[in-house]
């Protein structure tokens, strides 16, 4: 089964642990994955997360692509 994961990276695009308010969830679609980012973005911006890569299985699909407002 493939499995779909957002990276959470900081402003120098470092990942960071997922660990303190943001958890990392894991999706069985891209659709899922795509939604829920669309859905909780603020969140993770306010968390400290600056941009975010969609893996699949681990692997880059796309990114990185920013939170901070314009």
């Amino acid at each position: 089964m493939t499995s779909w994961t957002w990276r959470y990276e900081d402003e120098h695009g470092a990942p960071l642990d997922g660990s303190g308010e943001v958890v990392t969830q894991r999706f069985d679609n891209r659709s899922d994955a795509e939604s829920w980012l669309g859905e909780t973005w603020h969140e993770l911006s306010g968390a400290g997360v600056h941009q975010v890569s969609l893996l699949c299985d681990g692997e880059v699909a796309y990114g990185p692509m920013g939170l901070d407002p314009v």
